[in-house]
């Protein structure tokens, strides 16, 4: 008897339509992050009675952001979760091979657009996490920069951004749009420079990438993320604090 192939789920435009769930996702997302940068400095104070240390007080802000908006991101994108993870359950050995490989191409890439640009400059964003990873345990930033953070702005980036908004405007200018933005969300706060923006610029256009060559399939986008930022922690983790520290302050 022959075997009966398995396809993948038929694409379903329903899942592309902006929702309730989807404008109060990006709405608590940018209140929150209004809220921190108008009000972070007079809770401060505060923070710092309640963490052990700035680090600590860094990673509960942290927390609580992602948490929120992360349960919210799930709520909104549950169907797209489920649709996509069977869709990449019938290729199995498609996902296990390409995710490192996109992770891999996504840091050559990185590499040769920041030496393409004269050299890099570590971000605010960027210095932040590290503070974080060296005064916090890995049990408790893992789930937060591996698990959490990737699915928020996957969601928001390449979900909201690409999946969604193309219905109503050009593909490729919301490719653009979403590998911008992205970037400079990362950077803003200490000012959009060039040095500073080029290697988000780069995971982000390496993101954008993969979600639109998989069809817009969100959690192969989320993978790539994923394995990112857990190749970064574990990188750092692996590091001593004072070779990290020489190696942040070595400019190209």
């Amino acid at each position: 008897m022959a075997t009966q192939r398995r396809n993948p789920p038929a694409p379903q435009p329903e899942l592309y339509r902006f929702s309730g769930l989807d404008f109060g996702t990006v709405g608590l997302y940018f209140g929150l992050l209004a809220f921190i940068a108008v009000a972070g400095q007079l809770l401060l104070p505060l923070l710092r009675q309640l963490a052990p240390n700035p680090a600590a007080a860094s990673y509960s802000v942290n927390l609580v952001f992602y948490g929120s908006v992360g349960i919210l991101a799930l709520l909104a994108a549950r169907r797209v979760v489920a649709r996509d993870l069977r869709v990449l359950a019938t290729r199995p050995w498609f996902t296990l091979v390409m995710v490192p490989a996109a992770v891999i191409v996504m840091m050559i890439f990185t590499a040769v657009v920041v030496a393409a640009g004269g050299g890099v400059e570590t971000s605010q964003n960027q210095a932040s996490l590290q503070a974080i990873m060296q005064r916090v345990p890995a049990w408790l930033t893992a789930p937060l920069l591996v698990l959490v953070g990737p699915f928020v702005e996957e969601y928001l980036f390449r979900h909201l951004l690409i999946g969604k908004l193309s219905r109503r405007v050009n593909l490729w200018l919301c490719c653009a749009l979403s590998t911008v933005l992205f970037a400079a969300l990362h950077v803003v706060r200490q000012g959009i420079t060039l040095p500073a923006l080029l290697p988000y610029l780069a995971m982000g256009a390496t993101l954008v990438f993969v979600y639109v060559w998989t069809g817009k399939n969100l959690m192969f986008a989320y993978f790539v993320h994923a394995a990112k930022n857990l190749l970064a922690v574990v990188f750092i983790y692996a590091l001593p604090p004072e070779l990290l520290e020489q190696l942040r302050q070595v400019q190209p």
